[in-house]
């Protein structure tokens, strides 16, 4: 329990249990909540200790860590333990920055997992959007608000930063909620096709016309629409939807007797409508149309510690559906996607996640398998500093493949065991303590 000492006076409940047994029942006395374990290893591990450890193991709402002493990843029964159940481990005693951080991560996978943070504005996800960061919160309670009302919305935002997610949240919490949401994307169809696809058409109104067909625009009546990139509409077709809204009802194409429609207008879009319409490209009229009620979606790069809970609810999710025994992130992969400006935002990163998922050779993901190891935003780097990255990326890899054991992975480095003891230590990697007390002992 002294290893953890330090964590109390950062937020963290502490509770010790003695044996295996004494762990499973904590954690069944609450099984909706999640729990990171710390299982202290030092004392030693052997094979048959994971028949008692077994059910604990197995407990959904729990991320493990082991933490070892130097030299206790040559036991293959400790690897086992640490490959096959754990998130991470540690070599004790270590630095808090890092036991916080590596607990940090197990606690959130474990909530994940057992599905805590549900739908409320403290958890993990509300609504679909996945977040605790303060600019997703004020999003959240900017929404909540307009949902309440029946007029216009239009959101803002980059691409891939889920406009659409916040547009059905607007709908699930309007009185309308139980109508049609009906989403159009502006910018996916043909401006040929476009009027019919908002308006319909009659039976004979052109040539294969054969029957009548309802436009987007009638199928969302009670309910409501959803223009996604309405900054592509052409201008005759914001004519005709100007038309819509100020009159509330539409012509069917070939038709000639209006249709009334009650529809609530939500609106999104990555361009700048606001130079669009300085610049001739956009209606004025109807941009004050819709832009009555304004949400503004923040970027990625803005969320901060979101990043790591969208990659670790992508990880769970495509994980478990590849049958991918993928344990997590290397923490050079985590500083890689902390530095990464994500131009694509949170559609970005899940897809490079899902692809890592499906194309790794290792049990933890790293930057090169989410191919932004080049890609990154930060700061310039000098070459010493480039090398040392691309060195720490090869060790860890090796290792990965290797299952931790150093002596197979120098030989695939084609470097001595020494020399990759010394090349670890240079670097700060955990596992370097072996270094010093390999050398001790042949002193």
């Amino acid at each position: 329990m002294h290893a953890l000492a330090p964590l109390q006076g950062l937020g963290w409940n502490l509770r010790r249990a003695n044996d295996a047994r004494a762990a499973l029942r904590q954690l069944q006395s609450s099984p909706r909540l999640p729990h990171a374990v710390l299982i202290d290893l030092r004392e030693g591990f052997q094979a048959r200790d994971l028949d008692e450890l077994g059910p604990a193991l197995a407990a959904h709402n729990a991320g493990w860590i082991a933490g070892i002493a130097a030299a206790q990843l040559e036991h293959e029964a400790t690897r086992r333990l640490i490959r096959d159940y754990c998130y991470d481990y540690v070599t004790l005693p270590c630095p808090e920055a890092v036991l916080h951080t590596v607990i940090g991560h197990a606690y959130g996978m474990a909530a994940l997992a057992c599905g805590a943070g549900g739908h409320g504005a403290d958890g993990i996800g509300v609504d679909g959007m996945i977040g605790q960061s303060e600019p997703i919160r004020a999003l959240c309670r900017s929404l909540y608000k307009v949902a309440s009302t029946d007029a216009p919305v239009f959101i803002a935002g980059e691409t891939g930063t889920g406009k659409e997610l916040a547009a059905m949240a607007v709908h699930r919490h309007s009185p309308r909620a139980r109508q049609p949401f009906v989403a159009i994307n502006c910018g996916a169809i043909p401006q040929h096709l476009l009027q019919s696809e908002l308006f319909g058409y009659e039976r004979g109104a052109f040539t294969g016309a054969q029957q009548r067909k309802l436009g987007r625009i009638e199928m969302a009546h009670g309910g409501t629409l959803f223009l996604d990139e309405v900054g592509d509409l052409p201008l005759d077709s914001q004519a005709s939807l100007l038309r819509f809204l100020q009159q509330g009802t539409i012509e069917r194409l070939g038709g000639h007797e209006p249709v009334p429609v009650d529809v609530r207008i939500v609106s999104a879009t990555h361009h700048d409508l606001d130079r669009a319409v300085v610049e001739g490209g956009f209606r004025a009229d109807l941009y004050h149309r819709l832009c009555v009620l304004r949400l503004q979606q923040p970027p990625l790069r803005e969320r901060g510690g979101d990043i790591d809970l969208l990659a670790d609810y992508a990880l769970q999710r495509y994980a478990q559906e590849t049958s991918r025994g993928i344990k997590g992130f290397s923490p050079c992969a985590r500083q890689a996607m902390h530095r990464h400006p994500w131009p694509g935002n949170v559609r970005e990163l899940i897809n490079r996640v899902r692809q890592a998922v499906v194309m790794a050779e290792g049990r933890y993901l790293t930057a090169t398998d989410l191919h932004i190891d080049d890609a990154c935003g930060g700061a310039p780097v000098t070459l010493e500093q480039a090398r040392d990255t691309a060195t720490r990326e090869a060790i860890e890899r090796a290792l990965q493949r290797n299952r931790g054991r150093l002596g197979e992975s120098a030989r695939e480095l084609d470097v001595s065991r020494v020399t990759l003891y010394r090349l670890m230590q240079r670097l700060g990697m955990r596992g370097a303590e072996e270094v010093a007390g390999e050398e001790t002992a042949a002193g």
